[in-house]
């Protein structure tokens, strides 16, 4: 039977008698050396460091984890946090940019110019622009300086090196599913 844990559980009254001051508990004379060491030794140490607790994951029995009160990656995020994330792990912010500037083309370049040359393509600092006459790829040639400068100038410095300019398409002379391999093509058929 446990012994009781106070004097009105034993239903002995007399036991409440208070101790002597000649009565001192016993200490373990090694424990208090091993403290007194490393008191010292700590002393000597320099001033003590918190301990940085790291967050215990819960798991579900599932085996999946559950998140805690503090906010942390499983949590909802938002959307531009997440692509804006997505994009830099990838690799992909430079061909973003690139891509805004061309939904950007006729602020850049002009109304007028933007009405004959439109973009086409960026690879490795090039940008390949399609241009609706023979004229206006001159045009955009001799305007090529000044086009990389404002490129740059919109995307950071050296993102655009080169402009290749592409004339128009050329016509296709197909007429139909059947065509002769090494014909001499449309001819003048008269007289």
């Amino acid at each position: 039977m446990p012994e009781p844990r106070n004097s009105s559980e034993s239903g002995n009254e007399s036991d409440d008698a208070p101790t002597l001051p000649d009565e001192e508990p016993e200490h373990d004379k090694h424990g208090l050396d091993l403290a007194k060491s490393l008191a010292g030794r700590l002393k000597g140490a320099g001033p003590i460091q918190p301990v940085r607790r790291t967050r215990r994951r819960r798991t579900t029995t599932d085996g999946f984890q559950v998140s805690g009160a503090r906010p942390d990656d499983r949590d909802p995020q938002k959307l531009t946090n997440t692509l804006g994330r997505l994009m830099r792990d990838q690799g992909w912010e430079v061909d973003v940019a690139v891509h805004g500037v061309m939904a950007r083309w006729p602020s850049i370049v002009g109304p007028e110019m933007a009405e004959h040359c439109t973009p086409e393509s960026y690879e490795d600092t090039q940008l390949t622009v399609r241009t609706s006459s023979t004229a206006w790829a001159t045009q955009l040639k001799m305007l090529a300086p000044e086009l990389i400068r404002r490129l740059n100038a919109e995307l950071g410095e050296g993102t655009v090196t080169h402009v290749n300019v592409q004339g128009p398409h050329a016509p296709s002379w197909r007429k139909g599913p059947r065509t002769v391999r090494g014909g001499r093509g449309p001819r003048d058929t008269y007289g």
